[in-house]
């Protein structure tokens, strides 16, 4: 004997919502662009750093600084617009943090080595 439930149709079941793919959606959030600009700053700073120590201190305490927006929130002084549409990869982060240690390292050995000037290079 049946019980008639093989004569009527199933009810419509909606298909469950597919979970999104949290790595696709990780890289398209987070962006590299701080990585080139910190390598651009490192070198000029390490260059500077022959003529004056003021150069590569200055410019390693910005990329700290900038480091630690990066951290917090999206205003990066890096950048043109002052405001960033995405935020910066942790690699970017990082890269910026060590580009900021080693410039204030250099500024730091040069100061107890007595290999630079403490003044403003001339033009």
């Amino acid at each position: 004997m049946s019980d008639g439930r093989a004569y009527y149709p199933r009810a419509y079941v909606r298909p469950a919502p597919s979970r999104p793919d949290r790595e696709s959606s990780m890289e398209s959030r987070r962006s590299n662009a701080a990585i080139p600009v910190a390598v651009g700053v490192v070198l000029l700073g390490l260059y500077l750093g022959q003529y004056s120590l003021l150069a590569p201190g200055s410019l390693g305490f910005l990329l700290v600084f900038s480091g630690l927006s990066f951290l917090s929130t999206r205003i990066n002084p890096l950048s043109p617009h002052f405001y960033l549409t995405r935020k910066p990869s942790w690699l970017a982060t990082g890269v910026v943090f060590l580009g900021g240690l080693i410039l204030v390292y250099d500024a730091y050995v040069l100061f107890v080595h007595q290999f630079g000037s403490v003044t403003l290079p001339r033009l």
